[in-house]
C-alpha cells in the first residue's frame, strides 16, 4: 500500500474510519463513542478496556469489529479455574519423544479477554508480556505473536462476587478505560426489531491487517506542536499528588497518579482521534477528546474522594 504523500494517506484512513462505522453499524446501534474508542486504540496500537453491565453488546461489538477488519479472532472466557497455560499454550510431549509447544487461544490478531476480572491474577498476569511485548514465553523460549494484535477485555461493574481486581500494572497496559452505558429508548426499540426477526446484516470487511499496521505507522507519523505535547503531559503530570503540577484538589483526592505512559498513550490518542476528524494535525481539543478513557483507571483516589462521593470523571475535568 503506497500513497503519494501522508496526508493523502490520512484522507484514506478517514475514508477507511468512515465505511468501517458504517458496516459496524449494521451490526451495533449506538454506542458511536465508544466504537470509536475501539477504533482509535487499534489504529493507535493500543488495547481497550470496555466496563459495563450485561447485555450492552460488548461481546458482538468484538466480534463485529474482527469481521470488519478480517482479522483473527479468539475470545476466552476468563473463570476463576483459568491457568496461564490456557492462555499462552504449553509444552507437550510429541510421539518422536521430543516436547513441542501447543499454541493457546492467544495466537491470534483480535483476543476478546471476557470478563477479564474474574481470574486470579496468576492467570492475569499471564496477559501482560502478551500486551506490552507482543510475545509470549513458555519453557524458556519466547514465541512472537502474530501482528497486528490486540486485547480488547471486559468487565461487569456490579456483580463483584467472585471477582479479583486487576492489578494496576496491567491496567496501565490499556490505552482505553470505555465505559458502556445503557442505549436510548429508540436505539434499544431498533435492537429489538434487529435481533428478534429473522434479518441477519451482512458486514463486509474494510481493512486487513497489513493495512492496520500502515495506518498505524501513519498516526505515529503525525505531526504535533509543542504545545499540545506539552499540553498532553501537563494534564497526566497534574494528576500526581505532591508533585509541583499537582493542584490542592489533586493532593487532597488523589492518591496516585497516572505515569508517563498515560502521556504517551495522550499524544498517540490525540492524533489518531485528529486524523480520524479530518484534521492532520491534533489540537487540545483531541487530546480532550480522548483523556477521560485514558486517565479514569491510572488515577487512583483517595478516601477523602470516596466519602465525598467525588469520581474519577469529575477530577479528570478539573484539570481540563
Amino acid at each position: 500500500m503506497q500513497y503519494k504523500s501522508d496526508v493523502e494517506a490520512a484522507d484514506a484512513l478517514k475514508a477507511a474510519y468512515q465505511e468501517i462505522r458504517t458496516e459496524i453499524g449494521k451490526v451495533i446501534i449506538g454506542q458511536d463513542e465508544v466504537i470509536k474508542s475501539v477504533l482509535v486504540a487499534i489504529f493507535s496500537g493500543g488495547h481497550c478496556l470496555l466496563v459495563g453491565v450485561p447485555g450492552l453488546a460488548k461481546t458482538l461489538l468484538v466480534q463485529t469489529v474482527a469481521r470488519v477488519l478480517a482479522l483473527d479472532f479468539n475470545r476466552i472466557q476468563f473463570t476463576p479455574d483459568l491457568m496461564p497455560s490456557d492462555i499462552i499454550g504449553s509444552e507437550i510431549l510429541g510421539e518422536d519423544r521430543n516436547f513441542k509447544f501447543i499454541k493457546g487461544p492467544i495466537f491470534s490478531n483480535i483476543i476478546l479477554a471476557d470478563e477479564i476480572n474474574r481470574t486470579p491474577p496468576k492467570t492475569q498476569a499471564a496477559l501482560l508480556e502478551a500486551m506490552q511485548e507482543k510475545s509470549v514465553t513458555a519453557a524458556g523460549v519466547t514465541h512472537q505473536l502474530p501482528k497486528p494484535f490486540f486485547v480488547l477485555a471486559t468487565q461487569n461493574p456490579i456483580e463483584q462476587e467472585g471477582t479479583y481486581p486487576l492489578p494496576e500494572a496491567q491496567l496501565d497496559r490499556f490505552m482505553f478505560n470505555v465505559s458502556l452505558d445503557y442505549p436510548s429508548l429508540q436505539e434499544e426499540i431498533q435492537v429489538i426489531k434487529n435481533t428478534t426477526g429473522s434479518f441477519r446484516p451482512v458486514v463486509n470487511k474494510v481493512l486487513n491487517g497489513e493495512q492496520i499496521m500502515y495506518f498505524q505507522q501513519l498516526v505515529r507519523n503525525i505531526p504535533i506542536a509543542d504545545n499540545v505535547l506539552e499540553y498532553a503531559v501537563k494534564m497526566a503530570s497534574k494528576t500526581r499528588p505532591n508533585t509541583p503540577q499537582a493542584t490542592a484538589d489533586v493532593n487532597r483526592l488523589l492518591s496516585w497518579g497516572a505515569g508517563p505512559r498515560a502521556s504517551q498513550f495522550l499524544v498517540l490518542g490525540a492524533k489518531c482521534h485528529a486524523v480520524l476528524s479530518g484534521k492532520y494535525s491534533p489540537d487540545v481539543e483531541d487530546v480532550q477528546a480522548v483523556a477521560k478513557a485514558i486517565l479514569r483507571h491510572r488515577i487512583v483516589r483517595s478516601y477523602h474522594a470516596e466519602a465525598e462521593g467525588v469520581s474519577a470523571e469529575q477530577l479528570i475535568e478539573k484539570l481540563f
